[in-house]
């Protein structure tokens, strides 16, 4: 789907505020609420929108230990992929889950309560014989910058006017 300045602009404005009312989105986008609201239902249903979130600031409510952890799997068949990914996607804690090239197969994001349920999660997945060979760990000790906000401007530099 090719987009132009207005769907930009509606995507910038419901990334930074996925509660905004349907006039503010659309004073923002420089139409009409109505043909606002059918631009951002054509946007939900080509996917390009794909949900409305909050942020939690966890860290205000309980202590949590963040991870990122380097993944390496014994064997790369796609079968092995495949198990790996789908084992993967249904534990809550790990809450990011990348594919890399390098030296790695797929780098995890995972929050838990602390490292001791850090360590018991690694130990069950180790124990699920996902075809893990070596993980190395990596404890958040600050967050420096955490965006959820995209540069759509810089990113989508084909929408125009």
């Amino acid at each position: 789907m090719k987009l132009d300045a207005i769907d930009l602009r509606i995507l910038e404005a419901i990334q930074a505020d996925g509660r905004i009312t349907k006039l503010a989105l659309a004073e923002r986008a420089g139409l009409s609420p109505t043909p606002c609201w059918m631009r951002l239902r054509k946007l939900e249903k080509a996917g390009i929108v794909t949900g409305y979130h909050a942020r939690v600031a966890v860290r205000r409510v309980a202590p949590v230990a963040s991870v990122l952890m380097e993944v390496t799997l014994g064997n790369h068949r796609q079968a092995d992929f495949d198990r790996f990914e789908r084992a993967i996607a249904a534990i809550p804690e790990i809450v990011a889950c990348w594919s890399v090239g390098g030296g790695v197969d797929y780098i995890l994001k995972v929050v838990a309560a602390d490292i001791d349920a850090y360590q018991r999660l690694v130990d069950e997945l180790l124990g699920r014989e996902l075809g893990i060979d070596r993980y190395f760990t990596y404890i958040v000790t600050k967050t420096i910058k955490e965006e959820t906000v995209l540069p759509l401007g810089s990113l989508l530099p084909q929408a125009s006017a």
